[in-house]
């Protein structure tokens, strides 16, 4: 085999396990990375959307709003746990993106809401959005949709965290 050969099967050997996710945006100071979703069984009424943003500017800007056409309407949330008990809440001022900082929405803490979904999230297809900041401006892109039950944007569901007890 051929230099040339081999070395064009590496590439392809780690094309095949590069994240999906792997698309960033720029707008203004902003850096948006890590832009995915789950895909969602039929019928579902809602889906969550995460990515990372970073702010290079030495002002902070505020993520004030999200949208698509893919739900009926679409809101910045919170979940926190306390006591056990699980909350989950619109942020209707949106959320801080600090000034020369990381703002990450992930599961279990701040995330994109999207309600009265049009049609299912289908792994490896793409939702467009809208996401509107304070000072930045709006900008069009689209999340990544990895499987159910990804626990991020590089798409495992992380079985491997899981135990089972087997015995009887």
């Amino acid at each position: 085999m051929s230099f040339h050969m081999i070395l064009a099967a590496v590439a392809v050997s780690v094309s095949l396990v590069a994240p999906a996710a792997a698309h960033e945006v720029t707008l203004g100071s902003l850096t948006l990375t890590e832009l995915w979703s789950r895909a969602t069984p039929p019928n579902a009424p809602t889906a969550g959307g995460y990515l990372t943003i970073t702010n290079t500017g030495d002002t902070a800007d505020r993520l004030v709003a999200v949208s698509t056409a893919q739900a009926g309407k679409s809101e910045i949330h919170e979940m926190t746990v306390s006591d056990g008990v699980m909350t989950m809440r619109p942020l209707a001022e949106g959320v801080e993106v600090p000034a020369n900082g990381t703002l990450v929405l992930a599961p279990g803490g701040f995330h994109l809401m999207f309600m009265k979904l049009q049609a299912p999230f289908v792994e490896g297809e793409e939702v467009p959005v809208t996401l509107t900041f304070e000072q930045a401006g709006s900008v069009d892109t689209f999340l990544h949709v990895m499987q159910i039950g990804a626990r991020g944007p590089d798409g495992h569901a992380g079985h491997d965290d899981m135990k089972m007890d087997m015995s009887e």
